[in-house]
């Protein structure tokens, strides 16, 4: 137990926000089946937030290998998580076909902020692949919007980002919202969350709410 205590790693921010989505996520996923976790991270939002949510299995995924110990230690004991799998959302195909079958929801927290476009566009086409009519697209992290004003914090924020790399930045709903349409993903809702975040949902392709 030790040894694995050793391999987690740590973020604040995820156990800060973990129990807001959390909530929010009991609301939106109401059916049973198999949630696809995108760029899991440290495997804390797998750990905290899966037991909310007895009726779904919790796949996580990660680009980077080096992270697998790090959830898998989180995880541990978890019942309803597997074992995390690779999975780079750029890539044509995601390999989750044995997947298919039961998934009802495709999640990421804080990714298109701190990645390309490209990463974006990737992510918006893969979860347009393969989330069936009615699967949910949910993406947690800050987002500008026309008409809402952008919070003093907020707009630090996406200088800072792109000052570290040009290719980061706050995103506009409108903008990840086009591309998802692009990809037969249609805009439910943008869900209200502590400090100035927001999760994004969208469903598969002639699909409705999940509720």
């Amino acid at each position: 137990m030790a040894a694995a205590r050793d391999a987690r790693r740590f973020i604040p921010a995820a156990e800060r926000n973990a129990e807001p989505i959390a909530r929010a996520l009991t609301r939106l996923l109401t059916r049973p089946g198999v949630l696809l976790e995108l760029a899991s991270g440290t495997g804390q939002h797998a750990a905290r937030i899966a037991p909310r949510l007895p009726h779904l299995v919790w796949q996580p995924s990660e680009a980077d290998p080096g992270l697998f110990d790090s959830i898998a230690a989180w995880t541990a004991g978890v019942g309803n998580v597997r074992p995390p799998r690779p999975i780079d959302v750029t890539a044509p195909d995601w390999a989750v076909d044995d997947l298919a079958a039961e998934l009802v929801a495709v999640y990421a927290s804080n990714l298109l902020h701190i990645a390309s476009w490209t990463v974006a566009r990737g992510l918006l086409a893969g979860a347009g692949r393969i989330l069936p009519p009615g699967g949910l697209l949910l993406l947690y992290g800050p987002y500008f919007r026309r008409g809402h004003p952008a919070g003093d914090g907020n707009r630090r924020f996406d200088a800072e980002l792109r000052d570290a790399n040009t290719e980061w930045g706050i995103r506009t709903l409108e903008a990840v919202a086009a591309e998802a349409a692009e990809n037969g993903l249609s805009f439910r809702e943008a869900v209200e969350m502590p400090a100035n975040n927001l999760i994004l949902v969208f469903a598969g392709a002639t699909g409705g709410r999940d509720d």
